[in-house]
């Protein structure tokens, strides 16, 4: 469910390949090297269902910008990708950990959870991104914070996400940044930098 960012699928072949079609695909969208939020954004909306994504988009953004410049460079870019297709259960939750952590404190907040998966769900019926999932936002988020909140402080630590999540299949399938999970068609015709990701 909170997977929803725009990445490369793969297609077979090598790696070092696919690391050249990424590159090439990057710079075609952004010759200079650097992508702005404003330029994420566009990408990632024009996409995966308009404006209902953009505050998604831009939690991503944050989440790939590493070094908190305010650009998203393409060594940023690749190792998110790469660590997302290529990377351990462990390495995507603490990802997506990130993702989820909107003020970079350590711990997620219901708050937090709940902003997140709002956007996911407007931006999922929006683009009928998702399977139709019988719980709301609001339910989800609840349910999560049932099953995670083991110490029940009201937030979530990195390692009870992780812990959680490796312990349920459905919590892992809502809170892992899965390539494999969803897909994001692009209309005809577009070759965009960003891809497609699920």
């Amino acid at each position: 469910m909170g997977q929803a960012a725009t990445l490369p699928c793969r297609r077979g072949g090598s790696y070092v390949m696919e690391l050249y079609e990424w590159f090439r695909k990057f710079i075609i969208e952004c010759p200079s090297g650097l992508i702005t939020l404003h330029e994420f954004q566009r990408h990632f909306c024009n996409g995966t269902g308009g404006s209902e994504s953009a505050e998604y988009a831009e939690q991503i953004f944050r989440t790939l910008d590493n070094n908190e410049d305010g650009v998203v460079d393409f060594r940023e870019y690749v190792m998110a990708i790469s660590l997302l297709v290529e990377g351990s259960a462990v390495e995507k939750l603490r990802w997506s950990f990130k993702l989820y952590d909107k003020d970079r404190d350590g711990a997620i907040t219901r708050e937090e959870m709940l902003e997140i998966m709002q956007a996911v769900y407007k931006m999922g019926l929006a683009a009928d991104l998702t399977k139709p999932n019988p719980l709301t936002a609001e339910e989800c988020t609840n349910r999560i914070f049932q099953r995670l909140d083991k110490d029940n402080n009201a937030v979530i630590s990195l390692e009870e996400f992780i812990e959680g999540a490796l312990d349920d299949d459905w919590m892992r399938e809502m809170l892992e940044c899965d390539p494999n999970t969803v897909r994001v068609e692009r209309p005809p015709g577009r070759d965009s930098a960003l891809g497609t990701h699920g």
